[in-house]
């Protein structure tokens, strides 16, 4: 018998709800259509085992049927994308998938990073260097958007390539986190041209399926980010 609770012969992921890292796997399973079971792990009272799925007590972690466990989200999103080609969540061409590579780190560098730290500091001159950055790196998203769109593979939008795919199961958590910016630092993107793409590409993702399926509820959303805010 297993020291830890996995299924035999199938995929297992261990998850919580409110960790947009392992929101990103489900949404790789999921619109991958692959059958798995959650172990949902208490991210403030991990399980005793949980040590020997993932060393780093980090979710998400996925137990693959042969037994491999692999971690880190992007590297099991892109292991569903790669194991399961006939959901077709990449593309196949090389400029393609590095045209998106560089959309993810954009993202990765240039908006996720300004969303913790503009709720983390107390000071508001701070806060605001803060939010002026975040909303300089979707601008350039914002940019980034309008090539991908014009480039064959864009297909017109709304998504990256056209349909709910790759770049949307990686960064609509992040997305999501505009909630608790607005929440409690006042945080919104402006109706303006230089983030109209943006708004549509928000919109579209919003009223996706495959996000709504494991989206929390914004409530839960700001409750669990409370702990990120400085002044709360």
């Amino acid at each position: 018998m297993s020291e830890y609770p996995y299924v035999e012969g199938g995929y297992t992921l261990y998850s919580n709800e409110l960790c947009p890292y392992a929101q990103r796997a489900l949404r790789a399973l999921n619109t991958a259509k692959v059958p798995y079971k959650v172990e949902s792990i208490d991210l403030k009272n991990k399980p005793s085992w949980y040590h020997l799925v993932n060393p780093q007590l980090k979710v998400p972690a996925l137990r693959t049927p042969d037994g491999t466990i692999l971690i880190e989200s992007l590297v099991v999103a892109e292991f569903v994308a790669d194991q399961f080609p006939e959901a077709k969540l990449l593309s196949t061409d090389a400029v393609e998938r590095a045209q998106l590579r560089l959309f993810i780190e954009l993202f990765s560098s240039r908006y996720i990073p300004f969303i913790y730290r503009t709720l983390m500091t107390a000071d508001k001159e701070e806060q605001e260097k803060h939010k002026q950055a975040l909303l300089d790196g979707l601008k350039e998203a914002n940019k980034e958007l309008e090539r991908q769109w014009s480039r064959p593979s864009g297909k017109n939008g709304p998504f990256w390539y056209g349909k709910w795919g790759y770049a949307e199961i990686a960064l609509s958590s992040f997305i999501g986190l505009l909630v608790p910016l607005a929440h409690y630092r006042g945080v919104s993107v402006p109706q303006t041209d230089e983030f109209a793409a943006f708004h549509r590409w928000h919109q579209a993702i919003e009223e996706a399926p495959e996000f709504t399926k494991v989206k929390p509820t914004d409530q839960a959303v700001n409750e669990a980010y409370k702990k990120f805010v400085a002044d709360a």
